[in-house]
């Protein structure tokens, strides 16, 4: 059985003009390598500042190891050494040497000999690829070289968690895979993190959980596969695929048919489909709201397509629900025109429970 190391009891946190988190409940294990992902102002920094205590909770419970460190006679100090930080500013101590910087919070803090925090420091740095960089200062560093000086002076406190708030945001993208890499060594070797990354790649190879956060909580917690292949909710399969949409909705036959056509064009093209695809799919919505849907359902009706862009793959889908008896085009509908969309479409589905649905993707 997993052993809870933190558990989080109906977290809130309120600004004066945002409610960043409304209401956050889950228990985070010993070994978990968590990723939170979601858009920004979804309070993903704000959780991790509220469990290391550098932002008050308004209301809700935080316990590390058993004890609620939301209690007011918790000795906080105590709870931040569990507890290492890398923010995505780096905060290293300028006037201090690379080494100097690592060595301080053993020797103030756990009251580590110099001798010993200075041993350590080395073996950190030689574990962050800086061993030669030890006497240099922080302004004598790129952005990436910062950021590793700043975990291997978060794992110098010997922390039990180590907290990530975008730790590769600050960074030109020729340093983030240096980054990464060391953060990837820590995973192998079992250290438990929670990592706030824009890095879709990173938190699907790396972790072992991932939140997705959105609507003030936790919207969605799994596995990567589960999160990145097969997310159960649909603002967390649209953040996923990073999901551009255009809605039409009909409720006439003598709708804007030219302007409805030229919506569509117009969205293909902000998004960069190419030509052929553009045409195809304003080919496919003719033949089968025009020469199908609208010809076999009667006059009164309501009518909606969505058509779906996906930034990450470039694919494009289209769902279209309608109300009336049932008609399935693909069974009912003309031959020649549903030939012509089966030729310019993948998969497709049909279903009816009390509205018609029709579900199909482009080639």
């Amino acid at each position: 059985m997993s052993e809870c190391l933190i558990k989080i009891e109906h977290l809130r946190k309120e600004y004066p003009n945002v409610t960043p988190l409304k209401d956050v409940c889950t228990e985070i294990n010993k070994g978990d390598i968590i990723s939170i992902i979601g858009p920004s102002g979804t309070g993903k920094s704000t959780l991790l500042r509220c469990l290391n205590q550098l932002e008050d909770p308004t209301s809700g419970k935080v316990f590390v190891n058993g004890e609620e460190i939301t209690d007011i006679k918790c000795d906080i100090s105590k709870v931040r050494q569990k507890m290492g930080m890398v923010f995505q500013s780096f905060n290293l101590f300028a006037n201090l040497s690379v080494i100097e910087n690592i060595m301080a919070a053993p020797i103030s803090l756990l009251k580590m000999p110099k001798k010993e925090a200075h041993d350590l420091a080395v073996d950190l740095l030689k574990r962050v690829g800086l061993a030669e960089k030890a006497e240099n200062f922080p302004d004598e560093l790129s952005g990436g070289q910062k950021q590793r000086v700043a975990i291997a002076r978060a794992i110098a406190m010997k922390p039990e968690i180590l907290l990530f708030d975008e730790p590769t945001s600050a960074l030109d993208p020729t340093m983030v895979s240096e980054v990464l890499t060391v953060i990837r060594n820590l995973a192998k070797e079992g250290m438990t993190m929670m990592i706030v990354t824009h890095e879709m790649r990173f938190a699907r190879d790396v972790s072992t959980r991932v939140f997705y956060m959105d609507e003030g909580g936790i919207y969605e917690d799994g596995t990567p596969e589960q999160i990145f292949s097969s997310p159960e909710k649909e603002k967390t399969r649209a953040f996923i695929h990073r999901l551009k949409s255009h809605i039409i909705e009909i409720s006439s036959k003598d709708f804007d048919f030219i302007g409805t056509m030229s919506g569509i064009e117009q969205f293909c093209k902000e998004n960069m489909v190419s030509e052929k695809l553009n045409g195809n799919i304003r080919l496919v919505f003719e033949e089968l709201v025009m020469t199908n849907i609208i010809s076999n359902i009667g006059d009164s009706f309501k009518l909606k397509a969505d058509i779906e862009y996906s930034e990450v793959s470039g694919s494009v889908n289209m769902t279209i629900t309608y109300n009336g008896s049932k008609f399935d085009p693909f069974e009912d509908g003309d031959d020649i025109s549903i030939a012509i969309v089966n030729k310019l479409t993948g998969e497709h589905s049909y279903e009816y429970d009390n509205e018609n649905k029709i579900s199909l993707t482009f080639v």
